[in-house]
């Protein structure tokens, strides 16, 4: 299934200069949003994992049914203040400033194997940041997947350097 068909650019949004690329688009369509979950249903169902992590918020779209389909407990990355328990936190940088996510403390085992899932890899930092919680909790990172990847932007040579990566849309340039 051709998947960037279904992904809508958006020029200008959120910011001028930016062309957002827009899942709404494929998760509207069944048969596109069943191909992604079947996908990584397949990819991963062998993997011996504990549990997938989504980061807010495309991520819960795709992570939520896919833990349902694995069997796994699906476990939320969310801004901060917004897990209603105690909680860690890993700041990241963005182009001006930081942000942070936040994973509850016991959200992941010792020795858990872990699954992250989000819509889209950009420049890795909110990545990154998910899988530094995932290991202070002691959990392991198998594997980081995405819808799409900006690949012009090099996360994965770059910040997620040394991390499994998997993305189903590649796009390698603006």
């Amino acid at each position: 299934m051709n998947l960037k068909s279904y992904i809508r650019d958006v020029p200008n949004f959120p910011k001028p200069g930016i062309v957002f690329k827009d899942i709404t688009t494929l998760v509207g369509n069944p048969a596109a949003f069943k191909y992604v979950i079947d996908k990584w249903k397949n990819e991963y169902e062998s993997a011996d994992l504990s549990a997938i992590v989504g980061i807010e918020s495309r991520g819960f779209i795709f992570g939520a049914p896919l833990a349902e389909q694995l069997n796994l407990p699906f476990v939320p990355a969310r801004k901060p203040g917004k897990l209603p328990w105690k909680t860690i936190k890993e700041e990241y940088e963005l182009e001006y400033g930081t942000d942070a996510i936040e994973l509850h403390e016991d959200a992941v085992k010792q020795g858990s194997r872990v699954l992250i899932v989000d819509d889209l890899l950009a420049t890795g930092g909110t990545a990154l940041a998910a899988a530094k919680l995932i290991n202070k909790l002691g959990g392991i990172v198998h594997a980081l997947v995405f819808v799409i990847e900006l690949g012009f932007l090099g996360a994965r040579d770059g910040k997620l350097k040394g991390y499994k990566v998997d993305s189903l849309v590649n796009y390698d340039s603006e």
